[in-house]
């Protein structure tokens, strides 16, 4: 069974021609996971699989990471065979800010009478969730102030970082067995975004080794990292991963 990370968008909240930073799941080819719904990403989903996202995993309320679920609301809404069907998973902590972000606007219709979250499946977590038979853990990273933005990990195959600053203790849990980490990271660093100098001060070579970087802020800034010697994502990227590990006995 074949696992890859597809990079949907790669790119920082202005770097709008590298995409907003998204990735997708896919098993054996099939799409099963879209982590963050930026304002372009679903068009790059439905360019890519023809399909609307079974589920969506959502990593902080940024609008490069939730303006997309307005257009995906209406596409679930004004489908009476997908209304309902899409999976949104979310920490418990971010449901006020994604109410406030995206679904507590007067009228979602302007004809009135449809409530945001009913074209939705929305699933609210903390320690992580289940989908089709797997477990994926989900974390505090660190991103503005505490408890507004989680990442996700998958046993034995992938951690994602989302908007953090450095977080090694963190990886240390949950990529301890060799998982490819999608790390974000720019040139310079900033309170709410990890640098490179930060990658490099703060992480061990061994945990530096399994960094694939995304979310920096131009083309030329991915170039300039890849010639630091780091690996970088690129949009559109297709990313191998293991396959995951059997769900462990506390899992869920």
């Amino acid at each position: 069974m074949n696992w890859h990370l597809h990079f949907l968008g790669v790119g920082a909240a202005h770097a709008t021609t590298l995409g907003s930073s998204s990735v997708v799941l896919e098993r054996n080819g099939v799409p099963l996971l879209l982590v963050d719904c930026g304002p372009d990403t679903l068009d790059r989903y439905v360019a890519a699989y023809d399909a609307l996202p079974p589920a969506v995993f959502i990593t902080h309320t940024h609008m490069d990471h939730v303006a997309g679920l307005e257009q995906l609301f209406f596409k679930l809404w004004f489908d009476p065979h997908l209304r309902g069907t899409t999976r949104l998973f979310a920490h418990a902590g971010l449901i006020p800010w994604l109410q406030t972000r995206v679904a507590d606007y007067p009228g979602a219709l302007a004809e009135g009478g449809v409530n945001f979250w009913e074209a939705f499946r929305l699933v609210p977590c903390t320690r992580g969730f289940w989908l089709d038979g797997l477990w994926f853990d989900v974390f505090a990273t660190r991103h503005h102030v505490p408890g507004t933005s989680y990442g996700l990990a998958l046993d034995g195959s992938f951690v994602y970082t989302g908007d953090t600053r450095p977080i090694p203790e963190v990886l240390a849990r949950h990529a301890a067995g060799g998982e490819l980490i999608a790390h974000d990271c720019s040139l310079v660093g900033n309170p709410s975004h990890t640098g490179i100098d930060d990658i490099e001060r703060e992480y061990p070579e061994a945990l530096r080794s399994q960094l694939l970087l995304y979310h920096y802020g131009s083309a030329a800034d991915g170039a300039a990292l890849a010639a630091r010697g780091c690996r970088i994502a690129g949009a559109g990227e297709r990313v191998a991963v293991a396959a995951p590990s059997a769900p462990r006995g506390d899992a869920g």
